[in-house]
């Protein structure tokens, strides 16, 4: 029997607390897109995201011990440190939290909450093609932008038209291009375990090009995001954090993509996927900056902390 510390602890390893960052940034686009939305909504919205990647993870996760039982044998349920059956308990139950605070916002979400899950159970499925793994993750994430949007709407036209596209790209681009760069880390043991993942199939140079495509749409996403509000700044002012902090996504993408094409071996891609992490937070925190430019302390406090709970995380080869 674990005692509930012990429980607890593996859950949260399991649900790997510095990626939570992620789904936190995706879902605050998302209801920041929604215009000028009181914090009543946002801090709920807000709670539901950060915490859906880690229950999100946990459960799939659930379906890939072979292959972390290789690349990630630290993680509990590898170890039998926390049974399989109480770790898809507890991510269902996390989820569907996660989606009633969402449908607190708009109930629609509660259609979107079950869409996002069932993509999540079945995942793994689509990762052991090659074909498959990063649109299918990537979908499930823009899912998420949108629950976030349309709790800040409720249905309503958005405030600031021409945003929700480009910011879903950027969304979608830059999440499969965290997937295809995730892999880096994993292929031997993907190849091992029959999980025919795009660097498996083709190789780490051809799997460097598509991350490149991924990357070079997500800045796209975000060029055309700032193009749509240029004619709402009032002043430079308010102009200057979207396009600074968009700057800075783009010198952490380029470093990105430099070192991926340069990785050569499973145990070094952790650099190269730290900075498409980095680059994802920094350009959807840009894309909420130039809507909202008194939120950049608050988006520059997010980020500070993301990177003192990455530098805590179990195993450092692992991102």
């Amino acid at each position: 029997m674990h005692t509930t510390a012990q429980f607890t602890r593996a859950m949260l390893i399991t649900m790997r607390p510095y990626l939570l960052f992620l789904s936190g940034i995706t879902g605050l686009a998302g209801v920041a897109a929604a215009g000028h939305v009181p914090p009543a909504v946002i801090i709920p919205v807000f709670i539901a995201s950060f915490l859906s990647y880690g229950f999100g993870q946990a459960l799939t996760d659930c379906f890939q011990t072979d292959t972390d039982a290789i690349s990630a044998p630290y993680r509990p349920l590898v170890q039998g440190t926390i049974s399989r059956r109480a770790v898809l308990i507890t991510s269902l139950l996390g989820l569907t939290l996660c989606s009633v605070l969402f449908a607190a916002g708009n109930t629609i979400n509660l259609a979107f909450g079950a869409l996002a899950v069932g993509g999540l159970a079945t995942y793994t499925w689509f990762k052991r093609r090659w074909w498959g793994g990063p649109w299918y993750n990537a979908w499930i994430v823009s899912v998420l932008f949108l629950m976030g949007y349309f709790a800040g709407t409720d249905g309503s036209s958005p405030a600031l038209p021409g945003t929700i596209i480009p910011l879903m790209v950027v969304a979608f681009a830059g999440y499969a291009n965290f997937v295809i760069a995730g892999y880096f880390k994993d292929i031997e043991a993907d190849r091992q375990t029959g999980y025919h993942t795009f660097p498996v199939v083709f190789g780490r140079r051809a799997a460097a090009i598509v991350s490149d495509l991924f990357a070079a749409a997500a800045l796209a996403g975000l060029l055309l995001h700032l193009w749509n509000l240029q004619r709402t700044w009032a002043s430079a002012w308010d102009a200057a954090p979207g396009i600074l902090l968009s700057g800075w996504g783009l010198w952490l993408s380029i470093r990105a993509q430099i070192l991926l094409h340069r990785n050569t071996d499973d145990r070094t891609a952790h650099a190269p996927i730290r900075l498409v992490v980095e680059s994802y937070i920094i350009m959807l925190s840009a894309a909420i900056a130039a809507m909202h430019p008194l939120w950049t302390i608050p988006l520059l406090l997010f980020y500070g902390t993301f990177q003192l709970v990455l530098s805590s995380r179990t195993e450092v080869s692992q991102i």
